[in-house]
């Protein structure tokens, strides 16, 4: 009785901005509306831009049992959360890993998660670089798009887009990240961050007449990045 689960909405903030609609906002709400004795708090949630699954809890003894069995979990090698995506492109191989540094890295006003090839002893020393790695398998195929299962064993903001993109693959529906991938006579390669900054993710005519968005549309077109399954201890 000290655990509720439901199916977040992509754009839907955990913890929003003053006068924003957010989760923790709905949580009273919620806990009224099913007739529960305490106080509602998340155990996990997927990060703004992704939809799916919410854990939460109205016991804090078993929301610091769960959270700390999930960072044990992925400190042994074990991948304790699943997601699927649908991206544009197909990864060359039907499964593998993605091992990545990745850092924060500030362009003018905003500030992005960026791959860094070769990090330095002192950013290691400090912190500001991360090891990062993510598991993944082609389940599906089509019109030149894949549906993929994707497992982090790290954790790291925006860590699942940003590997999709080193895979040549941004998820459908990423504005922040799919623009480093450009093509020359159809075949995709990795342009640096400095030279791609985020915009509306262009897709190539056909896809777009097939999923009948307008260009207005495909301005808020969701990221397809989904938080499918959690194991519990």
């Amino acid at each position: 009785g000290a655990l509720v689960a439901l199916s977040k909405p992509p754009g839907l903030p955990v913890v929003g901005n003053s006068g924003e609609l957010s989760l923790a906002a709905l949580l009273p709400s919620l806990r009224r509306r099913l007739g529960l004795s305490a106080e509602l708090h998340v155990v996990k949630a997927p990060a703004r831009e992704c939809s799916g699954l919410v854990l939460l809890s109205g016991c804090h003894r078993a929301t610091e049992r769960l959270q700390q069995f999930f960072s044990d979990a992925r400190r042994k090698g074990q991948y304790p959360a699943t997601y699927r995506a649908v991206t544009v492109g197909v990864p060359a191989e039907a499964e593998g890993e993605v091992r990545a540094w990745l850092c924060w890295q500030r362009h003018g006003d905003a500030a992005a998660v960026v791959p860094v090839p070769a990090p330095g002893r002192n950013s290691l020393a400090r912190k500001e670089v991360k090891s990062t790695l993510t598991r993944y398998r082609v389940l599906g195929a089509a019109g030149g798009c894949a549906l993929l299962q994707l497992q982090p064993r790290t954790a790291f903001p925006e860590q699942l887009p940003v590997h999709l993109t080193l895979l040549l693959c941004p998820a459908l529906g990423d504005h922040e990240h799919s623009s480093r991938v450009g093509r020359v006579l159809g075949v995709p390669f990795l342009l640096p961050p400095e030279a791609a900054p985020a915009r509306t993710q262009v897709l190539d005519e056909e896809l777009q007449r097939r999923l009948g968005l307008s260009p207005q549309q495909l301005r808020r077109l969701p990221l397809h990045l989904h938080l499918q399954q959690l194991v519990l201890p």
